[in-house]
């Protein structure tokens, strides 16, 4: 498998794009997966709508309306403007951006399931030893989420790095800035060049696959280790 350079460029950019959006987006995600997990606010259920719908949105139609948000006349973009940002679309800024949006579901949900499966109990005991809110946030709730972070982690990069349609609505095809390896593997295969497209499309088959093991691995030690201590 013979990669060119413009491959291994298109493979750096797309693996940083992945693991600046995972971060930003654990860090975003963490309080709003609780809140949906433990608010009973009436706003519950449509921002929880709000957030599954990149799950169901064409990423062109997402992408659309996020140029159309980012751009000059957008609320974003005079945002962004004002200041003294600039423009986001066609920069690596914008692709983080879109790829925060289009990914969001991919990480809330898994924190929000996990943290969901902790129960009151857990709470309740800690409030008794005298634990305050933040107290038991962060040595009770975060750390009995383990594996809900690790999920959302692997998911979250997974799904920024097999990006298309958002990424080419939102970066165009900009070597170095905004080709990440799903527009090379489009622009190869419209050059005719299978022999290269392969190479890389046969990277993210391998790089999914391996994802999906690891994940489901995870869950699998989780499931053993609960039946082991009898949970």
């Amino acid at each position: 498998m013979n990669l060119s350079a413009a491959d291994w460029q298109a493979i750096e950019l797309t693996l940083k794009l992945a693991a600046t959006v995972t971060v930003l987006l654990l860090i975003l995600c963490t309080p709003l997966a609780w809140w949906l997990a433990t608010s009973k606010s009436r706003w519950r259920g449509p921002v929880a709508a709000i957030v599954a719908l990149p799950l169901v949105l064409p990423p062109t139609v997402l992408g659309f309306y996020l140029l159309l948000a980012m751009g000059p006349n957008g609320w974003l973009g005079k945002l962004s403007q004002e200041l003294g940002i600039g423009l986001l679309p066609f920069t690596f800024w914008g692709l983080v951006l879109a790829s925060m949006c289009y990914s969001l579901p991919f990480v809330v949900q898994p924190l929000q399931s996990s943290m969901q499966a902790i129960g009151n109990r857990p709470l309740e005991v800690a409030a008794t030893l005298g634990a305050g809110p933040l107290d038991r946030f962060f040595t009770v709730v975060l750390p009995l989420s383990k594996p809900g972070f690790i999920a959302a982690s692997v998911l979250g990069f997974a799904h920024t790095v097999g990006e298309f349609g958002v990424v080419l609505m939102i970066g165009g095809n900009i070597p170095g800035q905004t080709r990440v390896v799903s527009v090379q593997i489009y622009d190869h295969v419209e050059a005719l060049e299978y022999g290269q497209a392969h190479g890389l499309a046969a990277s993210l088959v391998a790089f999914s696959f391996v994802v999906l093991l690891l994940l489901y691995y995870s869950q699998y030690k989780k499931s053993a280790s609960n039946m082991r201590f009898g949970l």
